[in-house]
């Protein structure tokens, strides 16, 4: 037979090729949306998913090229998919990068930084903060080898303050009704003491202000992503917040996880996160996720940006508030 009647093979078209891309692309966008969908086994991979949730972003480019080397037009276009995907759940977050705020409305800065315990220069780091201007500024992992330095430091511009156990917050603007916070696990040790609450009396009317630290996640081959003891902490802290009296309440602390994370829902379904900003804040040499927050009820938080390194595994995060 004459080889020009030949048949064209099976799959040759571009709109039969690249299955596979276009399966990963469409499985990419449903993580993306539905993440809520995985189920929370053993090892909470839906946890550890929603930990690094933006970087899902990732494969859009990845699957681009696949969908290019292929020469499919099935796979390309799947590709809009996940980029759809990522853009309506995080494209509120991307502002032009700024050391500072922008210009807003924000009637309040605030800053968040888990100082660590092990900082070599405390000094130091309460001057990277002042240079924020804020007033409101809340510390987790203060001890007593660092705590006299941020005292120290803060005494002028930040007049009034507490610290409860390793929590602690300073204030440009007068404190009452201080107290500890107990939201200790189930068997952890009394001495334990990691939250506080206080009302500070700002020019925009009282605020309630909640400084915390949510215990660490760990990831062990045994047991995967462990937050068994930070999803109860969280819990407890979620209960007092539904009894808090005051309008406006401001949540500051290492929550130890995203705001995407299932396992802060009592926090994240009662205050709003930022508008805008994505503000990675950990590792502080290759910050790969914000799990630093500040967290508001009867206020807007405007936007959130990091500020430079410190002595800490963290970077710190500062807020913009509106009332």
């Amino acid at each position: 037979m004459n080889g020009s009647t030949s048949s064209r093979p099976c799959g040759s078209s571009p709109w039969t090729r690249g299955r596979v891309a276009a399966g990963g692309a469409a499985l990419t966008a449903w993580l993306i949306v539905f993440h809520g969908t995985v189920p929370d086994l053993p090892g909470h991979p839906g946890s550890l998913l929603e930990t690094f949730l933006p970087w899902l972003g990732l494969a859009v480019p990845a699957l681009l090229i696949a969908a290019l080397v292929r020469r499919s037009a099935t796979a390309l276009l799947a590709t809009l998919l996940p980029a759809a995907a990522w853009l309506g759940h995080f494209g509120h977050l991307l502002v032009p990068f700024s050391s500072g705020p922008p210009p807003t409305r924000a009637g309040l800065t605030v800053v968040q930084h888990n100082a660590a315990d092990d900082n070599p220069d405390p000094a130091g780091t309460a001057r990277a903060l002042l240079a924020a201007d804020a007033g409101l500024v809340a510390l987790q992992e203060v001890v007593p080898a660092t705590r006299p330095a941020f005292e120290e430091a803060f005494r002028e511009r930040y007049p009034y303050h507490t610290v409860q156990g390793t929590v602690g917050l300073w204030s440009a603007y007068p404190l009452d009704g201080v107290r500890p916070l107990d939201i200790r696990p189930h068997g952890v040790d009394p001495g334990w003491q990691r939250g506080l609450r206080a009302t500070a009396t700002t020019p925009h009317g009282e605020v309630a202000v909640y400084v915390v630290h949510l215990p660490s996640l760990r990831i062990t081959a045994r047991s995967g992503f462990d937050s068994a003891r930070r999803d109860e902490s969280a819990a407890l802290l979620g209960s007092v917040l539904a009894g808090e009296r005051l309008e406006r309440v401001v949540l500051l602390g290492d929550l130890n996880g995203t705001v995407d994370d299932r396992g802060l829902a009592p926090l994240t379904t009662r205050l709003d996160a930022a508008a805008s900003g994505l503000a990675f804040s950990w590792p502080a040499s290759a910050p790969l996720a914000r799990i630093d927050q500040v967290l508001a009820r009867g206020a807007e938080v405007a936007r959130v940006w990091t500020l430079p390194r410190t002595g800490s595994d963290h970077l710190p995060v500062a807020a913009a508030l509106s009332f």
